[in-house]
């Protein structure tokens, strides 16, 4: 390499200086990061100790290790079968509410008529309204539903994976709708003049062309929708009638006694209901800052 372009190449990326500004920056976020992982960090040190140790020596006490308290909170709460019973109810409700989303987004973004902005507002309007609101009005329209034996034993949507699933799609779809709109109109339109001239129809443009492009924002709202439906107890409460279906954030209540509670139990048992979601997190990390920052210098 010449000393011109070593020159030109260390002007081009200046390292910069350590000012008090930057250092004390630094040791701000640090120091935030520290206190944001504190009650992870104190959960999974207390999932780690023995009750009896703790007991004597107090819940800020070092040692007593063990990883008891994790099979027996996996036992205890039926965790084998609450996982599963997650994973059928979030696994279809995120792929269900990501492709209708990208279906309606794909439509308001490539064609422009008169309703098209009443048509977002209302995706976007039923986010606005709180589940309690609604909670009586979706139980008598579920209660009302018939459906065949085999999706559920009360033959309607009560008591059913199914009725889970649509509630959690309709009540996440609008956000969805939302957020990849706002993208896909970022895209530049002569993408798809050029796909016209060679012939592709509108579905291979929605295939073939849109929803490669939005894999960043569509990796950051799996990741969002994953750890909301996954986390929702609410409508699983209400819609759900035999605890054989229930998620799995059912199962801390089934490690809580009625006169005595082992705080170490619970918290081996929620260190193994949180690693699902921080499996993924990290998975899909690089997608999901990826698709949170889209956009942003763009003038």
């Amino acid at each position: 390499m010449s000393t011109a372009t070593a020159t030109a190449t260390v002007t081009a990326n200046p390292r910069r200086a350590w000012t008090k500004g930057r250092i004390a920056t630094h040791v701000f976020l640090a120091f935030m990061a520290f206190l944001w992982l504190i009650p992870l960090l104190y959960a999974v040190m207390a999932s780690l100790r023995d009750y009896q140790f703790t007991a004597q020596f107090g819940y800020l006490s070092f040692g007593g290790f063990t990883l008891d308290n994790y099979v027996k909170a996996w036992t205890t709460g039926e965790f084998a079968r609450k996982f599963l019973n997650s994973a059928i109810i979030t696994i279809p409700a995120v792929i269900l509410t990501l492709f209708l989303a990208s279906l309606v987004a794909f439509v308001l973004a490539r064609f422009s008529w008169k309703f098209n902005i009443v048509m977002l507002g209302a995706f976007t309007a039923g986010n606005l309204l709180p589940p309690q609101a609604l909670l009586i009005p979706v139980f008598k329209m579920f209660q009302n539903i018939e459906v065949p034996f085999w999706l559920s034993e009360s033959g309607t949507l009560l008591n059913s994976y199914v009725g889970l699933i649509l509630v959690n799609v309709g009540f996440q779809v609008g956000f969805c709708t939302f957020v990849l709109s706002n993208y896909m109109k970022a895209l530049p339109k002569e993408i798809y003049e050029a796909a016209m001239v060679d012939g592709a129809s509108i579905w291979q443009q929605y295939w073939k062309l849109t929803l490669p492009l939005c894999r960043p924002s569509l990796a950051a709202l799996a990741t969002l929708q994953i750890t909301w439906i996954y986390n929702e107890f609410f409508w699983a409460t209400v819609l759900l009638q035999s605890g054989e279906k229930f998620p799995i954030t059912s199962s801390l209540t089934n490690l809580s006694g009625a006169f005595f509670t082992d705080n170490n139990l619970v918290a081996a048992g929620a260190v193994m209901i949180a690693l699902p979601t921080i499996i993924i997190y990290f998975a899909l990390q690089k997608h999901f800052v990826a698709g949170l920052t889209l956009g942003a210098t763009k003038g």
